[in-house]
């Protein structure tokens, strides 16, 4: 391939990434609009002064079907087409677009942002089950993993030469059946 020049495929996997983001039903052939917004803005489609986020919005209606609110790869293709020329002014369309392409191939959702789990000292000092006492010891082993119902409820042992006939009946019984 030429120098800055990106094939389709690469940006085809990087729509279907964007496509099955945050959506555990999704398959990877259409996308809605808010994944294709988030692969705009990750991609830096989005620049804020000649692409926004509204243009964007407005692209991706015009796209798309009257009635839809996904699109197809080609539908993303054609939304590509559209913002090319204004995200690079003063470039032609096929260089632009080759441009938009490199910008968007080989890229992966980010999870900017996301909650991380807590870990102060003060979760660390409540959750630690070597510390625990009274009837909360008896809920856990020896290694801190929970019992489960076991830790929970008095379950009588059954075990022994007492337990293995109890609801057998009577010997004499026995004797009667022989």
């Amino acid at each position: 391939m030429a120098e800055g020049s990106v094939s389709e495929a690469e940006v085809e996997t990087a729509f279907k990434k964007f496509a099955i983001h945050g959506d555990t039903k999704a398959n990877g052939k259409e996308m809605n609009g808010k994944n294709f917004a988030k692969l705009c803005k990750d991609c830096r489609v989005i620049d804020g002064k000649n692409v926004t986020a509204t243009d964007v919005d407005i692209v991706f209606t015009k796209v798309k079907a009257k009635t839809a609110r996904v699109i197809t790869f080609e539908q993303f293709s054609q939304a590509l087409s559209e913002l090319a020329p204004k995200r690079f002014k003063g470039k032609g369309q096929e260089e632009a677009l080759q441009q938009l392409y490199g910008l968007i191939a080989g890229k992966e959702p980010s999870n900017a942002g996301v909650t991380k789990v807590a870990k102060a000292a003060a979760v660390d000092r409540l959750t630690n089950t070597t510390k625990f006492t009274g009837a909360h010891k008896e809920r856990f082993d020896e290694t801190g993993k929970g019992k489960g119902k076991a830790g929970r409820e008095e379950i009588p042992d059954a075990s022994g030469y007492v337990g293995a006939y109890k609801g057998k009946g009577t010997y004499e019984d026995k004797v009667k059946e022989a």
